[in-house]
């Protein structure tokens, strides 16, 4: 058993080394936050170079620990070349954060293959590439790890028509999460997932605005309805993610593997 660690010791994440995918924008923001205050080096792994290195630079003007390194998780070299850059940087990989992902609104009737084979590739095949590079890192480091897969409450219970494959693709996260927690638990690679119900993000913002036009769904009328059957009475922020990936990355969780914590303001209880 490990020895117990005082109070102010249990969220230090000084030496330890994360990667966030998709880490510039909205709840990946928020996460790689709160990684690097708690004292991690971080890498910002983002498909769009530019995106990632403003995110970057903003955060090390602060005084913490981010890097980014330009990926798109579903191509299997670019993964690779991420643990690779990483490990060159900080010596070691310690913590991932799986949140890369997509969710363009298209009823099913209406969706090709195309669109249906995107969403696949980025949510789901994006987080098996990592893990299994990652793992492997860890693996070879013999000091164990934490993996941290962003799910959401489409896990559990569909939220709005239009997002079949988005379901599709974070039902089989979760259940690639609980395969992945018993396989590697006898590395000490501990594998939790956060499952967001609605965050105010960049990307929800275009979509409530309307400004992301939505084929065969009334995004707007469906985010009233959606907000509506939140006991809260708000969206989440980003930072309301990112603390919870903190529990999950520190000593707080230190028994836990397999779980998915849900954090959606109460949705699910309506």
């Amino acid at each position: 058993m490990d020895t117990q660690l005082p109070v102010n010791k249990l969220l230090d994440l000084t030496g330890k080394t994360a990667i966030v995918t998709g880490g510039a924008l909205g709840i990946g923001f928020g996460v790689v936050k709160r990684l690097a205050e708690a004292g991690a080096n971080v890498v910002i792994a983002n498909r769009t170079a530019e995106e990632g290195e403003k995110a970057a630079a903003d955060l090390s003007s602060k005084g913490l620990k981010v890097k980014a390194i330009k990926t798109d998780v579903s191509v299997e070299e670019d993964v690779k070349n991420l643990v690779k850059e990483t490990v060159t940087a900080f010596g070691e990989v310690d913590i991932l954060v799986n949140n890369a992902g997509i969710y363009p609104c298209i009823p099913c009737m209406q969706m090709g293959t195309e669109d249906f084979d995107k969403v696949i590739a980025v949510n789901l095949k994006g987080v098996f590439l990592t893990t299994k590079y990652v793992s492997e890192q860890m693996i070879a480091q013999g000091k164990g790890g934490k993996i941290i897969n962003v799910t959401s409450i489409d896990a559990v219970h569909p939220s709005m028509v239009g997002l079949s494959a988005y379901d599709a693709s974070k039902h089989a996260v979760w259940g690639f999460t609980k395969n992945t927690a018993l396989e590697l638990s006898q590395h000490k690679i501990w594998v939790n997932a956060i499952a967001p119900g609605g965050i105010n993000t960049p990307g929800a913002t275009k979509i409530q605005s309307g400004s992301q036009p939505q084929q065969g769904v009334d995004a707007t009328k469906a985010t009233e309805t959606f907000l509506s059957m939140i006991p809260m009475h708000r969206m989440g922020e980003p930072d309301d993610i990112g603390k919870v990936a903190l529990f999950l990355a520190s000593n707080m969780s230190s028994y836990m593997t397999g779980s998915q914590i849900i954090v959606d303001g109460g949705y699910l209880l309506t």
